[in-house]
């Protein structure tokens, strides 16, 4: 036997291969057999450390990965503090403005800003700022309670009408073209000027009523793309009933598009509700709203432009809020974005 083929030399060949027990060990040489197991170690490296970078770190889901990249996102916080400063004193507005809206003094009618009232006052000698800090409530309150409303009945008539399919959805398609048809403005001068309530309660129902077809759209489309996903083929094959795939399986991942049209929503909602206050057949008095006291300053805007800038630069700021808000949720949620 050749001297390079006996076992007993450095780097010969051993017909026997490792003992029982004993783990391959490199030739030395670079061949196959060292390049196999610097591969294996490699892909057992990875399993141990859960990844190439040996963080061990597990796979986030889509709310836990959404939420890692929110509180990363300067958009997302600055407006996230600053509609909390607008729920806070919507709530509570004797925080930074102790006086009454309501109370007017007709000798002070259109005067400017003057110590302990830096907003001047309206028309009627009302001051400015405490009536642009106390309209916070009402156009905060219209929005939150009209958006909750829309996404609640377009998330179950369209929910329900992308998982079922059949005649039901047909119909919702068919109503929800009709009230996309109908112009908002136009049915708001219609559906309120026959109100004579002074809440906000009608507004709110006016808004739902013509809200929530575009909230039933998106929430049907999601389902329906949600229901196609194999862990739910899976679940209706091993015996899951109707309700339990739809609460547990399908919903959880089709609420998503839906969060995010209703975040955007409702500071469109605010600015309507100012719109139709301004037109009259809103908010009415005694009321305090942005939309009021904007139509009480357009007609004196040359005069008094203080009367108009202060309530539009807080209904600007406060939609300005919302929208950013929703946009940086979209980024978060959508993975196709980033």
């Amino acid at each position: 036997m050749p001297e390079s083929e006996r076992p007993d030399q450095p780097g010969g060949y051993d017909p026997v291969g490792p003992r029982e027990g004993e783990a391959m060990s490199p030739t030395g040489q670079g061949g196959a057999m060292d390049l196999a197991l610097e591969e294996a170690e490699s892909v057992e490296g990875v399993g141990k450390t859960g990844g190439p970078g040996g963080s061990g770190e597990k796979a986030r889901s889509l709310w836990s990965d959404a939420w890692h990249q929110l509180r990363r996102n300067p958009v997302f916080l600055v407006s996230s503090l600053l509609i909390l400063f607008l729920v806070v004193i919507s709530i509570w507005p004797q925080l930074i403005a102790s006086g009454d809206p309501l109370q007017c003094d007709l000798s002070k009618s259109q005067e400017g800003s003057s110590p302990g009232h830096p907003f001047g006052y309206d028309t009627q000698g009302c001051d400015v700022y405490t009536r642009t800090v106390h309209g916070a409530r009402a156009s905060i309150t219209v929005g939150i309670c009209a958006t909750v409303g829309a996404a609640l009945l377009g998330s179950v008539f369209g929910g329900l009408a992308g998982f079922f399919g059949g005649w039901g959805d047909s119909l919702l398609s068919r109503v929800a073209d009709i009230f996309f048809g109908i112009p908002v403005v136009l049915g708001g001068l219609v559906f309120l000027s026959v109100v004579t309530s002074t809440t906000v309660w009608p507004v709110v129902g006016f808004i739902v009523l013509l809200g929530w077809p575009q909230i039933a759209r998106i929430a049907r489309g999601s389902v329906i793309t949600a229901k196609q996903n194999d862990y739910v083929q899976a679940a209706r094959a091993l015996g899951a009933g109707n309700g339990r795939m739809l609460l547990r399986h399908v919903a959880p991942n089709a609420v998503a598009p839906v969060i995010v049209v209703a975040t955007i929503a409702l500071g469109t909602y605010i600015a309507l509700e100012a719109t139709l206050s301004f037109l009259g057949v809103g908010l009415r008095p005694p009321t305090v709203s942005w939309g009021i006291d904007i139509s009480n300053a357009a007609s004196q805007i040359r005069n008094a432009p203080h009367m108009l800038l202060y309530p539009a630069g807080a209904l600007s700021i406060t939609v300005l809020a919302f929208i950013m808000l929703g946009d940086a949720v979209r980024d978060a949620l959508d993975p196709k974005l980033r």
